[in-house]
């Protein structure tokens, strides 16, 4: 039985929260789900504007599969209530909220959508959070972050404004950022979340992205970000498992069935013993290999 953290997040697609023509066509661009902003693409005098549009989305479009996100403004400005009272009402699957430094913004917002859930008629929990970690201070807090709430779905690395909070300047290699990128993977892993990649800037450098996205597979992310459709494709790419390793994937998981079936507790694939977390990992590649239209063993 699948769980909520099994939905694939490979890609998520940034869509400014004041474009109708985008919002309305989010079911048709292929991402695994879709992030209607209503912070950075935004200028002041359009934030009310785009809150309305994107509350009157969220309740009136079908968005098909793809996964419903908000990124609403920070806890920091005149706007973050006022986007969760608006919002949260219109049942998005989660809000992405920029600017998380500690536990205690993450246990703020928790507390003001408890509240709209209960005012709604709302199942509680379900909206949830991802937390996006921007500053220096973010990153060393990002284990205490990942705990403070059972609402909180993943964590994610805003590139750009940490970059300016340290004084350095993103690279195309985006060694960089290396260190952040996997406290942020490894805060997320250890408290069973999911972790979620920056976004790559360049939109005709679709050469940059892929390496890009590579390193955010080889770094353990569950997913990224994108700017602009094209960059959809090329994700999806590097989340694509190599025939080697569906086929390995395959013999794990017909394996691990067997052995389950037979009552046997540890199970030995290719001559090697394999525990459940490697059954997992398998299972993961064999979804990711479905999603990529790959012949799959029924298993």
């Amino acid at each position: 039985m699948k769980t909520l953290m099994d939905r694939p997040r490979r890609s998520l697609l940034y869509i400014p929260g004041n474009n109708p023509g985008m919002i309305q066509n989010c079911a048709i661009y292929g991402s695994d789900g879709v992030l209607l902003d209503l912070e950075d693409s935004i200028s002041i005098s359009e934030k009310d504007s785009a809150r309305k549009l994107v509350k009157h989305a969220l309740r009136t479009l079908d968005f098909g599969a793809v996964e419903r996100v908000v990124r609403i403004n920070g806890l920091d400005t005149p706007f973050f209530k006022d986007d969760l009272e608006e919002i949260v009402p219109a049942r998005p699957d989660a809000v992405r909220i920029p600017k998380i430094d500690s536990p205690d913004d993450v246990r703020t917002a928790d507390a003001i959508i408890t509240r709209l859930e209960q005012e709604h008629g709302m199942e509680p929990g379900s909206v949830r959070i991802h937390a996006m970690l921007e500053t220096a201070r973010a990153i060393m807090n990002a284990n205490p972050i990942a705990a403070s709430s059972p609402r909180i779905l993943g964590l994610t690395i805003g590139g750009q404004d940490l970059a300016a909070d340290l004084g350095i300047r993103i690279t195309r290699e985006g060694f960089e950022l290396l260190y952040a990128r996997s406290a942020v993977v490894l805060a997320a892993k250890a408290n069973g979340l999911l972790a979620f990649d920056t976004v790559y800037t360049d939109i005709n450098n679709l050469d940059g992205l892929r390496e890009q996205a590579a390193m955010s597979v080889a770094l353990g992310f569950s997913g990224k970000a994108a700017i602009h459709p094209s960059q959809i494709a090329v994700i999806h790419e590097a989340f694509t498992p190599e025939e080697k390793e569906v086929r390995k994937a395959e013999r794990i998981v017909r394996g691990a069935k067997e052995a389950e079936e037979r009552g046997l507790g540890v199970v030995a694939v290719d001559g090697r013993m394999v525990d459940a977390p490697v059954v997992a990992q398998a299972m993961r590649t064999l979804e990711l290999a479905r999603l990529a239209g790959m012949e799959v063993e029924s298993l």
